[in-house]
């Protein structure tokens, strides 16, 4: 099983006991706030993905970071606790994304992000995001980036499906259609 795999399977559990147990949102936030304070910090981050030291020393650590920590929601600090005694703490990163997707899910948000050749302005998003929420049935999340190579149009993805108007994909289709004859 992959890292990523195993993150999202430990942040789906985590996911369905804090729906039962304790704030959805309130669990995400501190998730987060302490995964980056791992991946803040190297040696700590050195300290909890290292395999030759002992589990029991890692939720040693864990105990006194959730201590000091202040309120931790009771369902995170289990899984922290869990995932030191199987010496599982590298996947903190995969299982705060995990657990960040499912709340998105649960919220009915979808993340999207449109890159343009050039900057769109604010009428133009939020025309963008509209035509997306209608389209998609959900909130949007709206990024946007640039990125001249496009040369014109724009890349719109939403989730994991792409729509790519770009001049630049046209172009390649051109090119393509002409050399397949």
């Amino acid at each position: 099983m992959t890292r990523r795999a195993a993150g999202t399977r430990y942040a789906r559990a985590l996911f369905d006991v804090a729906l039962k147990e304790a704030d959805v949102e309130q669990v995400g936030r501190d998730l987060g706030a302490f995964a980056q304070l791992v991946a803040g910090n190297e040696a700590l981050a050195r300290v909890l993905s290292n395999p030759a030291i002992p589990a029991g020393r890692k939720r040693g650590v864990i105990e006194q970071l959730l201590a000091h920590s202040g309120a931790t929601a009771p369902v995170l600090s289990k899984l922290l606790l869990l995932l030191a005694d199987r010496d599982r703490l590298g996947l903190l990163p995969d299982v705060a994304a995990g657990y960040r997707e499912r709340l998105m899910r649960h919220a009915n948000v979808v993340r999207a992000e449109v890159v343009t050749a050039s900057p769109l302005p604010p009428d133009r998003m939020d025309a963008l995001k509209d035509g997306l929420v209608r389209a998609t049935g959900r909130n949007v999340q709206l990024e946007s980036r640039v990125d001249a190579s496009i040369i014109g149009g724009a890349v719109t993805r939403v989730g994991s499906t792409v729509y790519d108007g770009s001049i630049a994909r046209q172009l390649q289709r051109m090119r393509d259609t002409l050399t397949e004859h």
